[in-house]
């Protein structure tokens, strides 16, 4: 009997990451959550993400630059089925003195049900 391996499961989720380690290497910390289970998505679903990126590329760059970096590196995601992204995009100075990924708002529409 063929066994499923977890990365198979989640297609988008290793596609995110390996095109993130593939733009940013070297990175010092790099993280991508899937946060679509506290949406109203149905179950397995890999539609919002948040992702984490620490590199030296993000050195002298404003916080737009960055997150033009991480979203022109994700495109063919977002143009899919990618509905929402969130970005921590920091450089090793700023992880070293933060090291803290902020918590994402409740879904909205999830809190009205």
């Amino acid at each position: 009997m063929a066994t499923t391996s977890p990365q198979a499961e989640k297609p988008v989720q290793r596609s995110i990451e390996t095109k993130l380690e593939a733009a940013f290497s070297p990175f010092q910390h790099l993280e991508v959550i899937n946060e679509s289970s506290g949406h109203n998505v149905p179950r397995g679903s890999e539609t919002h993400f948040k992702v984490v990126v620490v590199s030296d590329k993000f050195e002298g760059l404003k916080l737009i630059e960055r997150h033009r970096l991480v979203q022109s590196t994700l495109d063919a995601e977002l143009q899919g089925g990618v509905h929402a992204l969130s970005i921590v995009a920091k450089t090793p100075a700023q992880w070293e003195d933060k090291p803290v990924i902020p918590p994402s708002p409740n879904c909205l529409y999830m809190m009205v049900r």
